[in-house]
C-alpha cells in the first residue's frame, strides 16, 4: 500500500469515526418512562390539571405576549377557551375597557379539586409586573355546568403590588386553599373557601423568599437577562400530602424543601412567630418549579436545570425522567388513570432571557406512566452535558 493510499484510508477512517461520534452525540439524552405528547401550543403554557373525569385544562399567562387565550380545555389536542370566550376576552390594550373582576387577566394556575370543580388562580400581573387593580382572584367553575360558581377577590392586604400568586392546593374536605406567592417578598396565602376570607403567612420569611445565593442554571449555564438579572422567584413549588395534613413548598430560586402542618396554617389565632416555628426544613432537593405528591406520598420534582423529573421518597431523591424535550418542566397533575401530566414552559427560552427569541413560544403538554420506568440516579451528578442551549 502506498503512503498516499494509507493516508487516505486513515483520513477516511477518522472522518467515519468523527461522523459516528457526532451521530452518537446527537442521540437525544432520554431516560426513564416514555413521554407522550398530549398537545403542542402556539403560546407559553404553565399550568395543567386533570379532573376526576379525565378532562384536561391548561393556562397561558400574559408574560411576554398578550396571549389570546388564558384558560383552555384541551380536547383531542386542541384548545377551547374555558369556560367561554368572554372570560378570555381581556387584553392588555383593552385593560381600561374590560372589567378585571370577571375576566382572566394573567392566569398562572388551574387546579381541579376532585370535588367537581376547576379552580383558576389569577394573580392579574401581566409580565409578572404591575397588578391590575381588582384583578387578583381565585375562581371556582362547576365542571358539570361549566359555569362560574364562586369568585374570591383578593385585595391589597392579600395580593399587594409586587406579589405574584403562583400555585394553589386544596384541603381534602374543601374548606381551605393554600397559595404560594412567588413575588420578591414571598409568602403563603391561606383562604377560607366558605367565607372567602384570606390572609398572608410567612411573609418575607427565609422559607418563602428567593435564596440570594442560588443562581438558576440550565445545562450548567446561568439563566440571566441581558442586564445581568437572574431567575428570582420566591415561594413557588407546592404540594399537599394525600391526607391533607402537611403542606410542602419551596422558593423556585432555592434548593431547600419546607413543610408545615396545615393545622397551623388554618389557625388564625397563631401569631406570625408561632406559625414560623411550625415550619420544617425537609432538606435539599435542588432547584425546582412544580411539585406533585401522589397517593403514596412520593413527591415529584421538576428538575428544570436538567430537563428532568425527579422523585423524593423519604429522604432519597432520584431521577425518574430525563428528556431534552422537557425544557423547563413546570406544572404536574395526575389523571384518574394514574398517568402524570407535565407542561414544559421553556422559561429559559423566553425573550426575557434570550432577546433574540420572539415573544411567542411554542410549548408542549406531556404525560407519562410513573410506574413504567426505573429511577436512574441521585440528585448529584445528573446534569446533562450536551453543550449550549439552542
Amino acid at each position: 500500500m502506498s503512503r498516499l493510499t494509507f493516508t487516505s484510508v486513515a483520513l477516511a477512517s477518522a472522518l467515519l469515526a468523527g461522523a459516528f461520534n457526532a451521530q452518537q452525540a446527537a442521540v437525544p439524552s432520554r431516560t426513564g418512562p416514555e413521554l407522550s405528547e398530549v398537545a403542542t401550543f402556539d403560546h407559553q403554557v404553565t399550568g395543567v390539571t386533570v379532573s376526576e373525569g379525565g378532562r384536561i385544562f391548561v393556562n397561558f399567562p400574559r408574560w411576554t405576549e398578550d396571549a389570546p387565550i388564558s384558560v383552555a380545555e384541551v380536547v383531542d389536542g386542541e384548545v377551547r377557551p374555558y369556560p367561554n370566550e368572554e372570560w378570555n376576552a381581556w387584553r392588555n390594550a383593552r385593560k381600561n375597557e374590560v372589567s378585571p373582576e370577571d375576566h382572566w387577566v394573567c392566569v398562572q394556575s388551574v387546579v381541579a379539586d376532585g370535588r367537581g370543580s376547576l379552580w383558576v388562580l389569577d394573580p392579574a400581573a401581566p409580565a409578572a409586573s404591575f397588578i391590575v387593580p381588582g384583578g387578583p382572584k381565585l375562581v371556582r367553575i362547576d365542571l358539570e355546568t361549566n359555569e362560574v360558581a364562586q369568585t374570591i377577590a383578593f385585595d391589597e392586604t392579600v395580593a399587594p403590588q409586587g406579589s405574584y400568586l403562583n400555585d394553589v392546593r386544596f384541603s381534602p374536605d374543601g374548606s381551605h386553599a393554600y397559595i404560594t406567592d412567588a413575588g420578591p417578598i414571598g409568602a403563603l396565602v391561606i383562604v377560607d373557601l366558605e367565607s372567602g376570607t384570606a390572609r398572608r403567612v410567612l411573609e418575607s420569611h427565609p422559607t418563602t423568599k428567593a435564596d440570594p445565593d442560588v443562581v438558576v442554571e440550565h445545562h450548567g449555564q446561568p439563566v440571566r437577562r441581558p442586564d445581568g438579572r437572574g431567575v428570582e422567584f420566591s415561594a413557588d413549588s407546592l404540594a399537599l400530602s394525600e391526607g391533607g395534613e402537611t403542606l410542602y413548598w419551596k422558593p423556585l430560586t432555592g434548593e431547600t424543601l419546607y413543610s408545615i402542618p396545615t393545622e397551623a396554617l388554618e389557625n388564625a389565632e397563631l401569631s406570625a412567630e408561632q406559625v414560623a416555628a411550625e415550619a420544617q426544613d425537609e432538606g435539599q432537593v435542588g432547584v425546582t418549579d412544580g411539585l406533585w405528591m401522589d397517593d403514596e406520598n412520593r413527591i415529584y420534582l421538576s428538575a428544570l436545570e436538567e430537563d428532568a423529573i425527579k422523585v423524593r421518597e423519604g429522604e432519597a431523591v432520584t431521577t425518574l425522567v430525563q428528556d431534552e424535550r422537557l425544557r423547563w418542566p413546570d406544572t404536574f397533575s395526575q389523571g384518574p388513570d394514574g398517568m402524570i401530566y407535565v407542561t414544559s414552559s421553556r422559561i429559559m427560552d423566553m425573550s426575557w432571557y434570550k432577546p433574540e427569541n420572539p415573544p411567542q413560544l411554542e410549548t408542549q403538554l406531556w404525560r407519562f406512566d410513573p410506574n413504567s420506568g426505573n429511577a436512574t440516579g441521585s440528585t448529584e451528578g445528573d446534569a446533562l452535558a450536551d453543550g449550549p442551549d439552542q
